[in-house]
């Protein structure tokens, strides 16, 4: 058993920071006594049958309405786990060290400076994708109920993340980024705001640009029908065609419309006026762009891929820089 015990200055940064180990671990536990009982409240409440056999939850169904909005507000605070890895990481990890000045007793130890910076960073890596797993695990008790409501689609921020693997190769960036800040900075409340700010950027800037990764799919229809998302899809436009197969934007007619004097909205003539500048204008039929669920994992693969290449050139600038002070 001595050879799968913590050594050197593995069992240095578990020791340092047992206290942030404990509470991390009481909130996963906290995390799973809320979603774990709201589930079995829900339980207690029988669903509704719907035509086809299908089964709704009750209307008064205190414990299902109660887990949703669990399983939404765990969802959207998993969106948190890189921010908060990546600042323990830059801040008390690393950056308090340089700025005590106590990283030289861990270097007088026989270590060396790339064997203490990879025994910090693989030691906070192993706590930091634990209990990411183990969140998505208490987030997977209550999502296979209320998957498909308000707020909790598949393609929804915060279930987006919870629900894949994006979400390690967003803890993996982030601890590779507080790293490099951590050095950088050398000042424990600073390198931590910095890797916040970095991170959310991150976490910005790929929600933005993440439903461009892959081309849309598009269904068309006759101007008057009604156009559906298929396969459980994440919309993303839709308007009108003319008849050559442009698309067309009916902002032009509504504009149309408010600039008739003695018209007010779609009453009083309104929708006559707009009928008339659609025809006119040549709009037959109309068109919807979406994401098919078909398209989730391979958005999710290439966000990670992002993030891993985000984390690799950290990691070793990182590396590369803590060679040149402390060759």
């Amino acid at each position: 058993m001595s050879t799968l015990a913590l050594r050197g200055p593995y069992w240095v940064t578990v020791r340092q920071y047992r206290r942030t180990l404990w509470l991390t671990g009481a909130l996963v536990l906290a995390a799973l006594a809320v979603i774990g009982g709201l589930r079995i409240w829900d339980l207690q409440m029988p669903d509704v049958y719907v035509e086809d056999g299908y089964k709704i939850p009750a209307n008064n169904n205190s414990g299902f309405h109660m887990l949703r909005f669990g399983v939404e507000q765990l969802s959207l605070g998993m969106l948190l786990l890189p921010l908060l890895a990546g600042a323990f990481v830059a801040g008390p990890l690393l950056a308090r060290e340089f700025e005590s000045g106590t990283y030289k007793v861990s270097l007088t130890q026989s270590v060396s400076p790339a064997a203490w910076l990879r025994a910090k960073l693989l030691t906070a890596t192993a706590v930091a994708l634990a209990t990411t797993l183990a969140l998505m695990a208490v987030f997977r008790i209550g999502w296979g109920r209320t998957s498909g409501t308000w707020n909790l689609n598949w393609s929804d921020r915060g279930p987006y993340e919870a629900s894949g693997v994006v979400i390690f190769a967003y803890v993996l960036a982030a601890v590779a980024v507080g790293a490099l800040v951590g050095q950088l900075v050398r000042r424990t409340l600073v390198a931590m705001a910095a890797t916040g700010l970095v991170m959310g950027v991150v976490l910005l800037v790929l929600g933005v640009f993440r439903w461009s990764f892959l081309p849309v799919k598009t269904v068309t229809g006759p101007r008057d029908a009604t156009l559906w998302t298929p396969d459980n899809g994440l919309m993303m436009d839709m308007g009108l065609t003319t008849s050559s197969g442009a698309r067309f934007a009916p902002a032009v007619c509504w504009d149309e419309v408010n600039r008739t004097p003695s018209r007010d909205g779609m009453e009083d003539g309104g929708m006559k006026i707009f009928e008339n500048c659609l025809t006119r204008r040549g709009a037959t039929g109309q068109y919807l762009d979406y994401h098919p669920y078909a398209h989730f994992w391979p958005t999710q693969l290439i966000e990670s891929g992002i993030l891993l290449a985000l984390a690799a050139l950290a990691g070793y600038a990182a590396f590369r820089l803590l060679r040149a002070r402390h060759p």
